[in-house]
């Protein structure tokens, strides 16, 4: 059985695979303050609710985007399951091509999601990732992964009208009735829900036409099943396209 883990900078997100096929995933909230340990009985504890023996783990893969919790994941690999462990990179074999100037600078985690989506679906691709920041990614029909754009995320945005504002409240990231609010939430609600459907249309549009060509697009992350449904250009929803990437990537990238 393979351990995918994805640390995010809101959510840590981890899968079992027994062969292609998931059979397990949970998602917790990011903590920097916890250890090794602390991790570890967590993730020991969720593996006893689903009746998933820790030593049946043979592999562990982590993709993540928070450099700090990085060696604490890979010590958790190596103390706790005594697995081969992999830490997605660009050096690994994707079947992609990187067409950044610096690769380094590509976030593991749309690495991962675009190995995954372009070997599922082809290219020219698009892949929207509603997470912490509202990630796009740009896949040309040959494999050649061209870069994309960064936006705040629908939770960030959220928050800085609730801290920066004297009185604006927090709310619950819901679709509003309508896009003319009547008291401040909906409001508030309409701006968020209806103006990132908005934001993802346009760019999106953007993107394709500097492709010359139309594209298929996906979404992914946490937050894509709120805001999906509200944007025209968005294909298919895929709630555990970074998991299964991980999964394709051990088994294209596994030591032995």
């Amino acid at each position: 059985m393979l351990l995918a883990i994805d640390i995010g900078n809101t959510n840590i997100v981890w899968g079992v695979f027994d062969g292609d096929r998931l059979i397990a995933d949970w998602r917790i909230g990011t903590d920097h303050a916890k250890t090794t340990d602390e991790y570890a009985i967590l993730l020991l504890d969720l593996l006893r609710v689903e009746d998933i023996a820790s030593e049946h783990l043979n592999g562990v893969i982590l993709s993540s985007v928070v450099p700090p919790l990085t060696p604490l994941f890979e010590e958790l690999a190596e103390t706790y399951f005594h697995c081969l462990r992999l830490t997605v990179s660009v050096e690994m074999n994707t079947g992609l091509t990187i067409a950044y100037p610096n690769p380094r600078e590509l976030g593991s985690d749309r690495l991962v999601n675009a190995t995954a989506a372009y070997h599922r679906y082809g290219g020219p691709l698009i892949i929207v990732d509603f997470g912490t920041a509202t990630t796009f990614c740009a896949i040309t029909a040959e494999g050649a992964y061209l870069g994309g754009a960064i936006a705040p995320g629908l939770r960030i945005a959220a928050e800085a009208l609730y801290v920066k504002t004297a009185k604006l409240p927090k709310i619950e990231l819901i679709r509003p009735k309508s896009a003319i609010g009547q008291d401040t939430v909906s409001s508030m609600q309409a701006g968020l829900i209806f103006g990132y459907a908005g934001l993802v249309d346009e760019l999106v549009r953007r993107i394709q036409q500097e492709l010359g060509r139309d594209c298929f697009v996906l979404a992914t992350g946490g937050l894509a099943k709120i805001i999906a449904p509200e944007c025209r250009s968005i294909r298919e929803v895929c709630p555990h396209l970074t998991l299964d990437g991980l999964a394709l990537l051990y088994a294209m990238n596994r030591p032995f």
